[in-house]
């Protein structure tokens, strides 16, 4: 007799492999069902087997299309991006961005909202009211939205939509998902806003094709979002990727969650800021300490590319902690700070060399990609495209 076990281990990993298909035809097609069998590393018959509830509910569609030269006409699987329209929405300390898409995640249009405070009630509010203005400029939009996903960046549990603690919005224990369901009247997915630039890039960005890789933000804040096995890994409430919070030194400086020491404080813009400040030189924000390092000559110069490369370092031996646990094949650096990498990127490398772990460092490459907030809110909605398709073929 099987055990219950069993038979729940079974249904989770049919679920998760149709999902595959499915992100592997929204990426990779038109293809046949054989190439489809070969991305997924599947029997021909398992695929047979596991497509028609895709067909069924017309996610995808199969198509004959001509053969060149001889030989019979194939059957071409593709997405159907009409079936609905999703909203993806990133939360920022200064702005919240929104886009609507199809089931492509092809971006139908775009729209942003600047937040004059931080608070749960004001960001809300303005996710509230860029999703209506977007579902009415999309013609026929409300009757074929699917949901709202939404990036925040902190501890965010996607199981409640409840974003636990971000010490970059000053939040804590704040319900996402519910004020926003009630708004909006939609279903509302919500995760680490670096989670959601994670399955953003695997689908569409340097991660395709690509199983095991993390997504490391470099700027105000610290973040990382893990694919590993192809899988989005959140932990078991939302909290894995913390890497900003990493303890490096406890006798470091102060970091913004309270406690000393983190990556986040010796390698964060506020580490930079600080560091040419000691030195004596006026510097209100990272732009100015970007114009300083990029400046011809002087000692704030010598200074500011001393700051950078000081947090190069400590992110370095940050990333090697990751390889030597992880193993990944690929750390992208994104965010806002990955357009100074020229400044901080020769000392995160050497640091990561000199510190990872046999050949951790060399197992895994290295790639910048600034990441525009188009990308993250896109990712987003890839989370509710992901997660109702789980939900029908379950």
């Amino acid at each position: 007799m099987t055990s219950p076990s069993r038979i729940l281990f079974s249904d989770l990993v049919g679920e998760r492999t149709r999902a595959e298909m499915f992100a592997t035809v929204l990426t990779e097609g038109p293809l046949s069902r054989g190439r489809l069998a070969r991305h997924l590393g599947l029997a021909p018959s398992s695929v047979t087997r596991m497509l028609p509830p895709l067909l069924e509910h017309d996610y995808v569609r199969e198509s004959t299309a001509p053969q060149g030269g001889r030989g019979r006409p194939r059957k071409m699987l593709r997405l159907n991006p009409d079936k609905h329209v999703v909203v993806g929405v990133k939360i920022g300390p200064a702005q919240v961005s929104a886009v609507i898409t199809d089931m492509a995640a092809g971006v139908l249009a775009r729209a942003e909202e600047p937040i004059g405070d931080r608070t749960p009630r004001t960001a809300l509010s303005a996710a509230a009211n860029l999703t209506r203005r977007l579902l009415s400029e999309v013609p026929e939009a409300a009757d074929r939205a699917l949901g709202v996903g939404v990036g925040v960046g902190g501890h965010v549990d996607p199981g409640t939509g409840v974003c636990r603690y971000s010490s970059l919005l000053g939040w804590n224990q704040v319900d996402v998902a519910g004020p926003l369901k009630k708004a909006t009247g939609l279903p509302v997915v919500v995760n680490n806003d670096v989670n959601t630039l994670a399955v953003a890039e695997r689908w569409f960005g340097r991660g395709r094709g690509i199983d095991t890789f993390a997504v490391v933000t470099v700027g105000p804040g610290i973040g990382c979002g893990l694919l590993l096995g192809g899988t989005l890994f959140s932990g078991a409430t939302g909290l894995a990727g913390e890497f900003g919070h990493l303890p490096l030194d406890p006798a470091g400086p102060l970091c913004g969650c309270g406690r000393r020491g983190c990556v986040e404080a010796l390698a964060g813009d506020r580490a930079v800021l600080r560091h040419v400040r000691d030195a004596g030189f006026v510097c209100a924000t990272i732009d100015e300490a970007i114009g300083l390092a990029r400046s011809p000559s002087g000692s704030a110069r010598t200074v500011a590319r001393a700051a950078f490369a000081e947090a190069g370092a400590a992110l370095g031996r940050g990333l090697a902690g990751l390889c030597n646990l992880l193993n990944p094949q690929m750390i992208i650096i994104a965010g806002e700070g990955a357009a100074s990498h020229d400044l901080f990127g020769p000392a995160m490398s050497q640091a990561l060399r000199e510190h990872a772990f046999s050949d951790a460092a060399r197992d895994c490459s290295l790639h910048v990609d600034p990441a525009p907030h188009d990308l993250w809110a896109r990712g987003a909605a890839c989370l509710v495209i992901r997660d109702a398709v789980d939900g029908v073929l379950s």
